[in-house]
């Protein structure tokens, strides 16, 4: 009698032809899968490697469905990792990080001049007496002169350029304020203590009213002590006044051009790695470390495959002449019963399985935290005390 072990690529895909537990239980399946169908009646026109074939295909589609609800919860840690597929990835249980989320902060950074992952530029415009207005595309030009618009080390997909900062002013330098000689808090003049030093006046305050302090002074060494302005439209800047001989020769300009998400600044793997739910690196599960209730649905959705298998082949004839009459087939019953089992045991597979994403349980444990100090809340205190001993 020809068993599973025994038979030359029993399965189509041979996925699973090696697990012993599949090969056994493979060899049973054929057994239950008949006498469900009604073979010691009747004889069920099902070979075993066709019973074989769908025992396969439900432990691919409990896989299948088992991994998409994974990914749910699992996506945002893998995403920029490695991609592929039969890694193992789909039997551990990561670790979580904030990786997604600083990604996705880094265009902000950029946007503040704090980070992020493009560089900016900086280049000069050659001032002219009189000249009030400057064409940024084509006069804006780095160290060696050529022009920042058109150079494909900084421009190579020829983007819009956007300015950044532009120096007309004299930043302040760190140690004008926090100097050696003053430790005076600006904004409290309270907790005074007497000094050694003449000169110096110590008072407690907290380092961010320091922080804030410089700060201001900034914005103030912008505002009110620059001897210029400008105003950009278009591809143009004016400058305000009118240069003079007196006027610098250049002004300086840090600009940026569109970012390219597919290059950054600096070389960046990740940009290869899994990006979708398409190449997150999940394999097909192993039949052995699946428990009890996975080979239960299995046995089920077997079942289903078997019976619409088999409704399909007996759908190829409406009746069997024997004699005395015609024998009626229940080919289109079978079809859509197995159907309808189909359905019902892959709705309830995914019901289950949305119940028990990462974020569903952090929601579950958060309801029966809160239930629980309902319940504790109507505890009476004895003598008004919350804690007692003995």
């Amino acid at each position: 009698m020809a068993t599973f072990a025994n038979t030359t690529s029993p399965t189509p895909f041979g996925a699973f032809d090696d697990d012993s537990q599949f090969q056994s239980d493979a060899d049973k399946m054929v057994t239950f899968i008949k006498r469900k169908l009604g073979d010691d009646v009747l004889s069920v026109e099902l070979t075993k490697k066709q019973i074989w074939a769908n025992f396969e295909e439900s432990m691919f589609e409990y896989s299948n469905l088992v991994n998409q609800y994974q990914t749910k919860s699992q996506l945002n840690n893998f995403l920029g990792l490695s991609t592929g597929s039969m890694s193992g990835s789909e039997n551990k249980h990561p670790r979580e990080n904030l990786e997604f989320l600083s990604r996705f902060a880094e265009p902000y950074a950029t946007e503040a001049g704090i980070g992020g992952s493009y560089n900016q530029v900086s280049g000069s415009i050659q001032l002219v007496q009189d000249q009030q207005d400057y064409d940024i595309y084509s006069e804006l030009k780095d160290g060696s002169g050529a022009a920042l618009f058109t150079n494909d080390t900084y421009n190579s997909h020829r983007s819009k350029m956007r300015i950044r900062e532009v120096f007309h002013y004299n930043p302040t330098q760190a140690y004008r304020f926090f100097d050696t000689t003053s430790a005076v808090n600006y904004l409290n003049n309270e907790f005074s203590f007497e000094s050694f030093t003449p000169e110096t006046i110590f008072y407690v305050l907290p380092v961010f009213e320091d922080i804030l302090r410089a700060g201001q002074l900034k914005v103030s060494q912008k505002v009110r002590r620059s001897n210029y302005s400008y105003q950009i439209i278009g591809t143009k800047i004016r400058i305000f006044p009118k240069p003079t001989q007196a006027d610098p020769k250049k002004m300086f300009l840090r600009v940026s051009f569109s970012p390219d998400p597919l290059n950054p600044a600096y070389r960046d793997d990740s940009i290869y790695g899994v990006s979708n739910m398409s190449n997150i690196p999940f394999g097909t599960l192993s039949y052995s470390n699946i428990n009890s209730m996975a080979k239960q649905w299995m046995r089920q959705y077997t079942l289903a495959l078997s019976k619409e298998l088999l409704g399909l082949i007996r759908s190829k004839f409406g009746s069997v002449p024997i004699p005395g009459g015609d024998l009626q087939l229940n080919g289109a019953d079978l079809i859509t019963q197995a159907k309808s089992e189909k359905e019902m045991l892959v709705k309830q597979l995914s019901e289950m399985l949305d119940s028990m994403t990462y974020d569903k349980i952090v929601e579950t444990d958060t309801a029966r935290a809160q239930n629980i100090n309902k319940q504790l809340s109507f505890i009476p205190m004895p003598n008004g005390k919350a804690i007692i001993m003995g």
